[in-house]
């Protein structure tokens, strides 16, 4: 469960007097449990209504223990159910109205069409161009180069899984660096071959009648995912001699 600072110790230290904190500090208490969080992404879920900072009179944005909670609860629903933002959204307003409401989830019909109800298997969120270009806080000019290196592929609709928000804020900021979309071909090339390697051993499962087997290959796809991304971390480390904190 998400823990929100309460002004004094810990990760409050950085809060205003009035108990609001700035983005920085709730980066940093959303990345206890979601180490993946990006202000861009922060921005985002502002922009698609989730959240509503307060602002101060230079147009910083100020956020409450309640921003933070709320925050951690989009998070967790797009990472453990798939959920779509505008379900999300819909989702956390009832229960703010005090209605008593079940977490939706998100299936597809064999024709592609999303529907709510109870999923065979899990759908990614989607965002559209104009989105991923505002979140990430990027051109045109710059999208389009990181699709021709194959770092963002949008779907065929040209929508795009959400997570690549977070695959654009890295791309930024290894490019603080020096690292050019160009010479991150490798890693992607890299992702791609242990994708297929994760999901040539749960294709068997994938393709089972039995929708418990189904499901069962989704949980061993993050475990082995979860395994891969451990291993690259640590080869990394090795190589250079460093240790992540």
């Amino acid at each position: 469960m998400l823990q929100t600072p309460s002004g004094g110790a810990g990760h409050g230290t950085a809060a205003t007097d009035s108990g609001l904190m700035s983005i920085g500090t709730v980066l940093n208490v959303l990345r206890d449990e979601f180490p993946e969080v990006t202000i861009s992404k922060i921005r985002f879920l502002e922009s698609e209504g989730l959240i509503e900072p307060q602002r101060t009179p230079s147009g910083y944005r100020k956020f409450s223990d309640r921003d933070v909670e709320r925050l951690g609860h989009v998070l967790r629903m797009q990472r453990d159910h798939y959920l779509p933002l505008k379900v999300i959204k819909e989702h956390l307003d009832a229960m703010e109205r005090g209605e008593a409401v079940a977490l939706p989830t998100v299936g597809r019909h064999r024709d592609g069409e999303t529907v709510l109800g109870v999923p065979e298997g899990p759908t990614a969120a989607r965002i559209g161009r104009a989105e991923l270009l505002a979140a990430a806080e990027i051109g045109e000019a710059e999208l389009a180069e990181w699709e021709s290196y194959g770092l963002i592929t949008p779907f065929p609709d040209g929508a795009y899984d959400a997570e690549v928000v977070t695959v654009a804020a890295l791309v930024v900021e290894l490019g603080r660096f020096g690292i050019e979309p160009r010479h991150l071909r490798a890693m992607k090339a890299a992702a791609d071959r242990e994708a297929g390697l994760v999901d040539q051993v749960v294709a068997p499962l994938k393709r089972h009648r039995n929708p418990q087997t189904r499901a069962h290959a989704e949980a061993r796809a993050k475990e082995l995912a979860g395994l891969t991304v451990k291993l690259h971390t640590a080869l990394v480390q090795t190589a250079l001699g460093v240790r992540l904190p």
